[in-house]
């Protein structure tokens, strides 16, 4: 014969696994709809409010995204653009040497053969040099006649000028050179001045 056990009673005489109620009781308090809407409009409204919060979040994220995603790509774009300016800077003092070479020797003073042919390898590096320039983007100014523009031209000196008018480039001292649409050396010139009025 099986013997039934008597369960151990709690306190008030209840089962001692048995808190008096259910648990799914203390899960529904802590869920209680405190603050909720009492009426389904007033639930459908809470709940359209919330949807149109986070659309408003999700928009403003997918700007910010495409607002990275632009910068990036230009930041991308000028990197692969200006990457050889530190280099081109430093190619600029030999193209200033190849030119002094040149003018440092009149042509009308050359009367050897083996002068000339070595004045003329010299022209030919220096017209290929400016040419690998102009191929990667950097371009030489040599404004002479030109309105000076302080924006690519650093004046060293003014002075008169028959017949030219004030604000013009009547020497150029010093070629400078744009890489793309960035200035990387200004050219060193000489400004035509306003006559004094006497």
């Amino acid at each position: 014969m099986i013997e039934e056990k008597d369960e151990v009673a709690g306190p008030a005489g209840m089962p001692a696994n048995d808190s008096g109620s259910d648990p799914g009781d203390e899960d529904a308090r802590d869920f209680s709809d405190a603050g909720a809407p009492s009426s389904p409009e007033e639930h459908l409204a809470a709940v359209e409010a919330e949807l149109a919060d986070t659309k408003d979040r999700l928009l403003r994220a997918l700007a910010e995204t495409e607002n990275v995603r632009r910068r990036f790509q230009r930041e991308r774009e000028d990197a692969q653009k200006y990457a050889i300016s530190g280099f081109a800077r430093d190619l600029l003092t030999v193209v200033d040497n190849l030119r002094r070479a040149l003018d440092a020797m009149p042509e009308a003073e050359i009367t050897d053969p083996r002068t000339r042919s070595l004045l003329d390898g010299v022209a030919v590096t220096e017209r290929e040099l400016l040419a690998a320039f102009e191929r990667h983007g950097l371009r030489r100014i040599d404004p002479k006649g030109e309105p000076f523009d302080h924006n690519f031209h650093q004046a060293i000196f003014e002075s008169e000028r028959p017949g030219a008018p004030a604000g013009t480039v009547i020497e150029v001292l010093q070629p400078g050179y744009v890489l793309h649409d960035r200035l990387l050396r200004p050219a060193m010139v000489g400004v035509a001045k306003a006559k004094d009025a006497d």
